[in-house]
């Protein structure tokens, strides 16, 4: 389920760290636009891409509805008064509660075409280097904004968000779960590096925006540098504390 209030997931990439679920759901979208949302996250995210996030969710609410507070209410007891987690069942009971968005001429959905012919590439830097030229050939003003928030963000943070969007792909969202928990555990911690905390520094105490990500380029990240953040999360005694999901209490579906 989504309501406008998606919106607000932006820019956690240039903080350093991004919401869960949302690079979770971004790694469900179609071609390469889940890697675009979760590399790029502009500010003003427009009401048909919160759409494409809400297709994946299968029930959207927006608050040009009356009260849409209350009809989650409603959704969430219609959800709790069926019997069965056929997901049929379920689509259809949040379908009846779901609003369709339709793009108009300005919504990036337009933009799959230049999404997927960009960040489809193989690594960031490939990425940047396909929009650059792009920008230099035609001077196209949505590559120069695109490519101006991707430079600004963490290096470090654009190459661990481009694995985890691909290793998220091929995932459940248990799976999911576990990985993002590994990332964020070593992105707090300062394992590897500070940028988490850098982030947070630039852009919600001191408000400068000029962050000084550690490492500052594409070329001074290592391998090594992003599989730490995917690695099985320890203790400062080296003992497991990985994510503990609840799934034995499952309830199976039949």
């Amino acid at each position: 389920m989504a309501t406008e209030l998606e919106q607000k997931l932006g820019r956690y990439v240039a903080i350093e760290l991004e919401p869960k679920l949302g690079r979770y759901v971004a790694t469900k979208l179609e071609g390469s636009l889940g890697l675009y949302v979760a590399t790029e996250l502009f500010q003003n995210v427009d009401t048909t891409l919160v759409h494409a996030f809400s297709s994946t969710l299968r029930c959207y609410l927006p608050k040009t509805v009356a009260n849409p507070f209350h009809r989650l209410g409603m959704v969430e007891e219609r959800i709790g008064k069926l019997l069965t987690d056929d997901p049929t069942v379920i689509e259809a009971s949040l379908a009846q509660y779901s609003d369709l968005v339709y793009p108009d001429n300005t919504s990036v959905l337009h933009k799959i075409e230049m999404i997927d012919r960009y960040f489809g590439l193989d690594t960031v830097e490939e990425i940047i280097e396909a929009m650059e030229n792009e920008v230099a050939d035609s001077g196209n003003e949505w590559c120069k904004k695109t490519l101006k928030q991707v430079k600004e963000a963490s290096p470090l943070s654009l190459k661990i968000t481009l694995q985890s969007i691909r290793e998220g792909r091929f995932q459940t969202l248990d799976q999911c779960l576990t990985r993002e928990y590994r990332i964020s555990l070593c992105g707090v911690s300062k394992t590897v590096s500070g940028d988490f905390c850098e982030g947070i520094r630039a852009r919600l105490v001191d408000k400068d925006f000029a962050p000084k990500w550690d490492p500052p380029r594409l070329e001074d990240v290592s391998k090594d540098m992003v599989d730490c953040y995917f690695s099985p999360a320890t203790d400062a005694d080296d003992s497991e504390s990985e994510l503990k999901l609840p799934t034995a209490q499952r309830e199976p579906y039949f």
